[in-house]
């Protein structure tokens, strides 16, 4: 259960900023820029608080929550009891 739990901590962030959600912003040109200006249009020019966008934007730039942390490590210890 530790394991998958490990890797969902250091993968999740890292497939989030190869999208382009970093610490210093959106990467200008990446997979980040469209999905904000697609969301921006969609909103009448900005990005809504708790929307797809905004919440990986946040794990791009700060990591996942210690409410995250632990969330995902009560599943992947469930997980792995089941296994």
């Amino acid at each position: 259960g530790v394991l998958p739990a490990g890797v969902a901590l250091v993968a999740i962030p890292a497939c989030v900023a190869g999208l382009g959600f970093t610490a210093g912003g959106i990467a200008a040109g990446s997979i980040a820029a469209k999905m904000m200006s697609a969301a921006a249009i969609a909103n009448g020019g900005g990005v809504a608080a708790g929307s797809t966008v905004a919440v990986l934007q946040s794990i791009g730039a700060a990591g996942f929550s210690l409410g995250a942390k632990l969330g995902l490590g009560s599943l992947g210890a469930a997980v792995g009891a089941l296994v």
